[in-house]
């Protein structure tokens, strides 16, 4: 039959569709200026003073009403299997984690704090095509787990890796980060939780620009205890987070390939056809579904038309 349907014709139409997708995505523009949020706020993390109290592990555990970890708060052990390189991450009961560094000539351990860091130009956002993400105007990226699918894809997208997937409950799937303390404390003014916690005035609180003021100062007063660069400036079009350390940033553990343009700039033509991929797979899908019903079904109505024959 001239209609007749096979799983090799939907196969061909859905690849030719996926191609076609392809090939008619948008064409590369001209980076665009970067977004600037005049009253957006920041934390400036100053390595050089943060002795690895695991304060700021604390205060956003209780913050965040978050289980009790499995060894306290007060127990340098955790960074015993950091010697052998396995760094410790974020996940969906640790919002934020100090991780200590062995630098070659330095004579003493260096700590560092690692949090999402609010990017001006979130991936996480850009590449999320349901909006389960929101920039603030104070600067906090929140999610909204109501709208999340699922999908995953700005746990890929995050140049920092900081987005992680609940897999404790299989009811309640989410991503999980750092919300930047925002429903109880940003958005009414006041600093995040691990702030405050901090007592060795390692974590400073205030306006971006500020901030960023504050560094450059902090950098030229003291040439000889600081790198010249205020990490989170200009990588990835600008964080909220911003660090200032003593040796370069590679050796404690940041990455200093992220290039100073937004991710969605390298992303943009891979964003433009997701929409069109996620429209016509499970289309294609949903086909190869009904025809493998439909087998099934012929099968047993002609098993079913022996026995009575028989």
């Amino acid at each position: 039959m001239a209609n007749k349907i096979t799983r090799r014709s939907l196969l061909k139409s859905g690849v030719a569709g996926s191609i076609a997708a392809l090939l008619l995505r948008p064409k590369p523009s001209k980076a665009h200026q970067i977004k600037t949020y005049q009253n957006s706020m920041g934390v400036l993390v100053d390595l050089t003073r943060c002795v690895g109290c695991r304060s700021c592990e604390a205060a956003c555990n209780a913050e965040q009403n978050m289980p009790p970890p499995a060894k306290p708060f007060t127990d340098q052990s955790v960074f015993d299997g950091e010697v052998h390189g396995h760094k410790r991450r974020t996940d969906e009961n640790s919002l934020t984690v100090v991780n200590r560094y062995d630098v070659p000539g330095i004579d003493h351990p260096l700590f560092r704090k690692v949090q999402c860091n609010h990017c001006q130009e979130p991936a996480c956002l850009t590449s999320c095509f349901v909006a389960a993400y929101t920039k603030t105007p104070e600067g906090a990226v929140i999610y909204n787990q109501d709208v999340c699918v699922g999908c995953r894809t700005c746990m890929i997208a995050c140049p920092f890796y900081i987005p992680t997937f609940r897999y404790s409950s299989a009811f309640d799937p989410s991503i999980v980060k750092c919300i930047f303390c925002y429903d109880t404390r940003l958005k009414h003014g006041k600093p995040p939780a691990c702030v405050e916690a901090c007592p060795q005035e390692a974590l400073t609180f205030g306006q971006r620009k500020d901030l960023i003021k504050i560094g450059r100062r902090r950098i030229e007063t003291n040439k000889d205890q600081y790198e010249d660069h205020i990490y989170g400036e200009y990588e990835a079009g600008g964080t909220s987070w911003l660090y200032l350390s003593s040796v370069p940033f590679e050796k404690i553990g940041f990455d200093i390939s992220i290039s100073h343009v937004p991710i969605i700039d390298h992303v943009k033509n891979f964003l433009g056809i997701v929409p069109m991929v996620l429209t016509i797979w499970p289309a294609l899908f949903t086909g190869f579904h009904l025809l493998a019903t439909r087998k099934e079904k012929r099968a047993k109505d002609k098993s079913t038309i022996k026995q009575e024959v028989g």
